[in-house]
């Protein structure tokens, strides 16, 4: 059962985020084209807690059916960790089939449907969105779906290893901080 909105009288949205931010995972897709003028559909989740980012895949192509098997092998790649998992933020794009939503329903995860035309309620993913948009893709020139596969492989290293977060204190996501003497 989707969730369109949360209720009035309970805590506001950005107050729903930072309470359960270690159960909630955001997922969205962008595109981008090729020198072949070619367009590629790329699916990425986001963990709110950490910053970690799963780039999922990329297609030509999306269907229902591509899509509910990303969600599958995102489970999987997560193992037990998923058993944290409470709530998926997802917008409206029709490629968000009930075959989606059942694969994380059936781990017990509610989704979270974004309001029409509000990207600042699925703000983190779209933040990494533009992320990868300006640190990477608007500088390198894609050439087929196999090099923007390895462009952002290497850039989803990076992001996870590297990038320090100012959320989470300047830690990358996949790095912990040392602890102050």
């Amino acid at each position: 059962m989707s969730i369109p909105c949360l209720d009035v009288a309970g805590p506001s949205w950005g107050q729903f985020l930072k309470a359960q931010a270690e159960g909630i995972v955001a997922c969205d897709f962008f595109h981008l084209d090729t020198i072949t003028l070619a367009r590629l559909y790329v699916f990425a989740v986001v963990e709110h807690t950490t910053r970690r980012v799963h780039v999922l895949g990329m297609t030509a192509h999306t269907t229902g059916t591509w899509v509910a098997q990303q969600a599958h092998n995102l489970l999987m790649e997560l193992g037990e960790r998923a058993a944290d998992i409470k709530f998926t933020i997802r917008d409206r794009d029709r490629e968000f089939t009930d075959a989606f939503d059942a694969v994380f329903r059936s781990e017990g995860i509610r989704i979270l449907l974004t309001a029409p035309q509000a990207p600042r309620m699925n703000a983190i993913m779209e933040r990494w969105v533009g992320s990868v948009r300006r640190e990477t893709l608007n500088r390198v020139l894609i050439i087929n779906a196999r090099h923007l596969r390895n462009v952002l492989a290497e850039y989803e290293n990076h992001f996870n290893k590297h990038r320090p977060h100012r959320a989470p204190h300047q830690a990358s996501p996949l790095r912990a901080l040392p602890r102050p003497d």
